[in-house]
Parts: structure tokens; C-alpha cells; sequence
């Protein structure tokens, strides 16, 4: 994949200081391009975009969760102390303690939530993607899989994944590695990404619209305070879930989709490309902006570059 196009530009006393170029494709709720960016065929990496892919592989597998517990294995959670009760209470209801746990261990994600975890070891439990890991060892469980190799491309639970997967993008999996959390990972084009994410939000499929319903209904879950896909889901409208590396998808209700990722890997500038990719789909949202800071005064902006058509 080549670097894509310009889509954000860092503007300091009003000349470009930096840019953050990548690719992105924004669909209508049937499918239909409205503005393609960059490379959207080729494979990349959706890290955690695409849990609630993953979540509803569990769910038609047998995991039977609170919309509150599902929520968060859908999540790349900051690690509140609500976030971890809710992910230890998914390890207890399966008979489980922290302690079966294989993900990597990680200090909070959230900035705050990490500033209060202080100078403590880092843990799975406190990791963001807790809440998938217990929800795929409660998966193993109400299966009778094994524990241990949950992780494995080749266990039954990450077969029942792939499978979810290649229903809802329309495509083969043929790329696996392994996330930053220890888990498969699949890679997908944009577009394919944009098909699945759209079929799982427009799906009549029971275990579909119980797992977005989840999210939507839950939003703090799947994120925190404050974080774009928390502040974009309590609309009430969207979903949305951001991954490691760039990686973001938002969905409205009846299908349009918006699939982005950033060449570079950074998080700069999403919530001002969230409000322009939205405004193309008709969706009007107020998102806290970015602001330069030049000796503790605001001096500059991050904007969508012109390419999209809506910056300045």
C-alpha cells in the first residue's frame, strides 16, 4: 500500500507545518462510493476496528453476555475502574479469574485512567482489549474449548471468527497475524472492511443487532469518556470504533459507511475528519477540535485537507 493522500494538514500561524496523508472510502448505505481516497483495494491491518466482528462470532457460538458485558468485548476499553469490574465479571460468570487471561499485558489505555494506575505493573486485566479476551474465554467455555490455545489460528473459536469474517466482507481470509493483544488478525481492504462493517449494521441477523444494539446502548463501554467513538455512538446514530495504527470505521444507522486509515498511524486530526467525512453522508456532528499550541496559546488548527472537500 503507497501512502495514500493528503487528509490532514497541521496548520501553525497559518502556514502547513505537517500533513498526515492516508486512505479513506465513504459509502452510501447501498454500497455506492461517494468519495474514495487513496488505496482502498489492497490489504491492511483493521486491528480493533473490527471486534464487534469478532463479538459476534462469540455470540452465535453460545456466549451469552449483558449488553453491558458485550459492549466491552467489542471494546479497546481506557481501563476505568468500571471497565475492568464489567471484564472481570465476564471471567467470574464463566468460572474464571483474571489469572486465564492471554493477552499482553498493558497499563490503562485512557490518559487519565492510566495517570491513576501510578507506578502499578501492567496487566491483562488493565490492557484494552480485556473485555475480547473474556468474552473469547467465556466463548471457550460454554463450548467446552479449550483455554490455553484460545488464541490459535487453528482453534475452533478462531475458526468461528474467520468464518464471521468472510460472511460479512465477502472475502477469503488469507493474510493472518498476530494483534498487539496476542489474538489473530486479519487483514482486509478498506473496502472490504466498509462491505462488513455496512452488512453488520444493516443485518437482520438476531446476533448482529444484538451485538451493535450493545454498543450503541453502551457506549462508554466500548471506549471511555471523551474518546471519539464513546462521543460519536451517544448521539445515538453512529457506530464507531477505532483500531490500533489509524485504523477507524463509523457507520450511521442505515448503512453509510466511513472507513479510513492513516498512513502514518496516527490519531491526530479524527475528530475534525470524522465531522467532514460525516457531513458527506448528511450527518452534522460537534466534536471537540484540535487546537496547536504555540507557548501555551492556541496558534494553529488541524483541518481536512482540500482533497476531501471540506477543509479549508
Amino acid at each position: 500500500m503507497d501512502l495514500g493522500v493528503t487528509l490532514l494538514e497541521v496548520i501553525r500561524s497559518g502556514m502547513v507545518e505537517s500533513v498526515h496523508a492516508g486512505h479513506l472510502l465513504i459509502e452510501d448505505s447501498d454500497g455506492n462510493e461517494l468519495l474514495s481516497l487513496g488505496d482502498v483495494t489492497s490489504p491492511i491491518y483493521p486491528r480493533s476496528a473490527i471486534k464487534a466482528i469478532q463479538a459476534s462470532a462469540m455470540v452465535r457460538s453460545g456466549l451469552r453476555l449483558s449488553p453491558k458485558q458485550l459492549a466491552l468485548v467489542c471494546a479497546s476499553h481506557a481501563g476505568s475502574n468500571e471497565h475492568l469490574e464489567v471484564a472481570r465479571s465476564i471471567l467470574i460468570g464463566a468460572g474464571l479469574d483474571e489469572s486465564a487471561l492471554e493477552n499482553t499485558p498493558d497499563k490503562p489505555l485512557g490518559s487519565a485512567e492510566r495517570i491513576a494506575w501510578g507506578n502499578k505493573i501492567a496487566t491483562s486485566l488493565s490492557a484494552n482489549c480485556s473485555g475480547k479476551h473474556a468474552g473469547m474465554l467465556a466463548t471457550c467455555v460454554a463450548n467446552n474449548w479449550d483455554l490455553k490455545s484460545y488464541r490459535e489460528p487453528s482453534h475452533p473459536l478462531q475458526q468461528k471468527i474467520i468464518e464471521e469474517f468472510e460472511r460479512l466482507s465477502q472475502v477469503k481470509i488469507e493474510k493472518i497475524s498476530i494483534d498487539g493483544c496476542g489474538a489473530p488478525l486479519f487483514a482486509l481492504s478498506i473496502k472490504a472492511i466498509s462491505r462488513a462493517v455496512r452488512n453488520l449494521i444493516r443485518s437482520q441477523d438476531p446476533v448482529h443487532q444484538e451485538v451493535i444494539s450493545a454498543c450503541i446502548e453502551n457506549p462508554t463501554m466500548v471506549s471511555g469518556n471523551g474518546r471519539l467513538p464513546t462521543l460519536l455512538m451517544e448521539s445515538g446514530k453512529l457506530f464507531a470504533k477505532d483500531g490500533a495504527e489509524g485504523v477507524m470505521v463509523i457507520t450511521t444507522r442505515s448503512g453509510g459507511t466511513i472507513t479510513w486509515k492513516m498512513s502514518d498511524g496516527s490519531q491526530r486530526g479524527a475528530n475534525e475528519l470524522a465531522m467532514a467525512s460525516l457531513s458527506i453522508l448528511g450527518e452534522k456532528v460537534d466534536l471537540p477540535r484540535e487546537k496547536v499550541l504555540g507557548g501555551g496559546q492556541v496558534v494553529g488548527e488541524v483541518v481536512v485537507s482540500k482533497l476531501v472537500g471540506h477543509g479549508k
